[in-house]
């Protein structure tokens, strides 16, 4: 067998990518991908070369400039040629590797062939667990492993130890009300219609994720060895802020480290994890909450890192509910009345962050800040915060977090203002 064969053993299925191949392949020759179609026809025939410069063309394509105009068709390229490059991997027993090509395809693919790349990975993350038993509940190769590092998140912790951290007035004023038990009822007319924020207790006590996500070996043994993309840094206005991709399981490591990377703390912030690993997607529940109103879910996304992450002051434009999994986050809102005061940046791609950094107010600047009300809080495991539309929130870890957010739109029913 040549060595740029790829070996049939443990293969997987890709019944969209047989049925829409050929199609694919014609698109992308209408769009002077001539030399792309050539490898990856090539690469259907077990060419692993072939599926490699594909995987590069199509890669080269995917930055040939801004992300919003790169032509659909070269995404859904991509995923094509993730998908030969990672059953070569796969057939060499080579799991680590396909689990990351794959992931690759779903993070900067398209959606043709998502029911594909994901019926891969369970397929592959099958043989890879049934391969390494012997390893379960342990880090890779030159990491920690013993009892005692275990748990993310040890109950330990008292305010006064994060008070001098947090933005000056913190936790001086109006906290956030808190209620347990709050009917839908309760919820729409006091929170959703009123346009104010609310602390929810006693509402995942039935997740999952409430106790697995606590625990380092489940989240190894489910999400270990898939790539993720993560920002390094203060937060994303800072000049320094970098987006790496790199697996959970080092994501785990550099937080065991105290976040340990030399740009600073690792974050996955904002991504859609539950569409990329089932097996976490499993450990939770949409709020009823969400469905106040008659809207719909617009996004369902994760939120991990060490403490001393932070989001800086901004708003969103849907009703949100941040869910606290795992440790403690303080968090500080502002009323979207005020957003002429708290100095919005005025380029298109930020008008929704502020320039006024929280931790480090320049009061010349910013003279009418200092004043501002706002009411803030510490998020403790098992809370919910509603956060209104367009209410500006800045975010602070206090100890390593895992929280999640539910973005949902208005109904056409509601009458909020």
């Amino acid at each position: 067998m040549s060595s740029t064969t790829t070996p049939h053993g443990g293969d997987f299925d890709t019944p969209t990518l047989d049925m829409e191949s050929a199609e694919l392949l014609q698109t992308i020759s209408e769009h002077g991908g001539y030399a792309y179609v050539r490898m990856a026809s090539l690469a259907a025939t077990g060419d692993v070369r072939a599926a490699e410069a594909a995987l590069e063309m199509a890669w080269e394509q995917l930055h040939s400039g801004p992300w919003q105009s790169v032509l659909p068709v070269w995404r859904d390229a991509y995923s094509m040629a993730c998908l030969h490059v990672a059953r070569h991997h796969n057939g060499n027993g080579e799991f680590k590797e396909a689990l990351r090509v794959l992931d690759m395809g779903i993070i900067m693919g398209g959606t043709l062939l998502r029911k594909d790349l994901d019926s891969a990975i369970e397929k592959v993350s099958e043989r890879a667990n049934s391969s390494r038993r012997v390893s379960e509940g342990s880090f890779e190769e030159g990491s920690v492993n013993n009892s005692e590092q275990r748990s993310l998140v040890h109950p330990e912790f008292h305010v006064s130890q994060v008070l001098q951290l947090l933005p000056i007035k913190s936790l001086s004023s109006k906290i956030v009300e808190k209620r347990s038990g709050l009917s839908l009822d309760k919820f729409l007319k006091d929170h959703y219609l009123a346009g104010t924020p609310v602390i929810i207790s006693d509402c995942m006590v039935h997740w999952p994720a409430k106790t697995k996500w606590n625990n380092i070996d489940y989240l190894l043994r489910v999400a270990g060895d898939r790539t993720i993309p993560v920002e390094v840094g203060k937060n994303y206005l800072c000049t320094d802020w970098k987006q790496e991709l790199i697996t959970f399981s080092e994501l785990l490591q550099r937080i065991k480290s105290n976040g340990g990377s030399p740009g600073g703390p690792t974050y996955l912030a904002q991504h859609p994890l539950f569409d990329q690993i089932n097996e976490l997607r499993k450990d939770i529940f949409i709020p009823d909450y969400c469905f106040a109103g008659g809207g719909e879910l617009r996004s369902l996304n994760a939120w991990f890192g060490p403490a001393g992450t932070v989001t800086p002051l901004h708003h969103d434009p849907h009703h949100n509910i941040l869910a606290q999994v795992v440790g403690k986050k303080y968090v500080r809102l502002y009323s979207a009345s005020l957003s002429e005061e708290l100095y919005p940046y005025s380029e298109t791609m930020r008008t929704n962050s502020s320039q006024v950094d929280l931790d480090d107010i320049d009061e010349r600047k910013f003279p009418k800040v200092q004043d501002l009300e706002f009411v803030d809080c510490i998020l403790e495991e098992g809370d919910m915060l509603y956060i209104p539309p367009k209410w500006w929130h800045y975010v602070r870890s206090l100890t390593t977090s895992f929280s999640v957010s539910f973005w949902w739109s208005e109904g056409e029913c509601s009458d909020a203002p």
